[in-house]
């Protein structure tokens, strides 16, 4: 792991890194010594790992003292798009232009690049957890959108990860892991979501195969979520990291 800078600001330190190919962001508190609860940020589609979505919640889960990383994920942000990966993005889009099934033609494209999500994290958390002021403490995850789709796979991958707070996707592609999954969950549904059919995301968090799973739904559209769900997942990762 390789990083590249730092800036402390607001009692935050924020330090870009590279890790191979990935690159990231990791934040902590001002001064952080010792081991602390880490989160994983899993950013939505077409965004990175600076989203204004990710930088906002990283920063107030920083400030109550966890560590928070964040990476591009692949085809995003600052890495490189496959020609490959070009190509589903547009038949997606031409897909969706012509009134197919979305949840359908997005799993498509989180499964073409879930496998290779799935491997980046783990390897970025294995560094993460050797750094003095991160270290080998209790992870969860956070992830809407692409981030639950990827999120999902991993989090049945990994079993570092203790619990997630995840939304606004359906079930499509995502059943057979989520009926692996177990660790507590937070859920979070838009109700007038114009991307993600309400009956598809209440499929999938009935798929979810966790003893300790809480649903959130709250009026508005996919990028509508309120702001206060920031304080209600701070406090269930709080509750299960501590």
């Amino acid at each position: 792991m390789r990083f590249i800078s730092q800036t402390s600001s607001d009692g935050v330190t924020e330090q870009f890194f590279t890790l191979g190919e990935i690159p990231g962001v990791l934040w902590t508190p001002e001064g952080a010594r010792g081991t602390r609860p880490l989160i994983l940020l899993g950013h939505g589609g077409g965004q990175h790992k600076m989203a204004p979505g990710i930088v906002a919640h990283a920063r107030r889960y920083a400030v109550e003292g966890f560590a928070v990383v964040a990476i591009d994920a692949p085809g995003h942000g600052e890495r490189p798009r496959t020609e490959e990966f070009a190509r589903i993005v547009a038949e997606m889009r031409a897909g969706m232009a012509a009134g197919e099934n979305p949840g359908a033609l997005v799993a498509g494209m989180h499964g073409h690049l879930a496998g290779q999500a799935v491997a980046d994290w783990q390897a970025v958390l294995t560094a993460v957890q050797l750094l003095d002021h991160v270290g080998t403490g209790p992870v969860g995850y956070c992830g809407m959108s692409m981030g639950c789709g990827l999120g999902i796979p991993l989090i049945v991958a990994e079993p570092r990860i203790r619990a997630a707070v995840l939304g606004l996707l359906g079930v499509h592609g995502l059943a057979e892991d989520a009926a692996r999954m177990t660790v507590p969950v937070q859920f979070l549904v838009q109700w007038d979501d114009q991307l993600v059919p309400r009956d598809q995301s209440l499929a999938l968090f009935d798929a979810l195969a966790s003893a300790e799973k809480t649903l959130h739904a709250n009026p508005g559209k996919h990028g509508d979520v309120p702001s206060f769900e920031v304080d209600s997942s701070l406090g269930f990762l709080t509750r299960h990291l501590s």
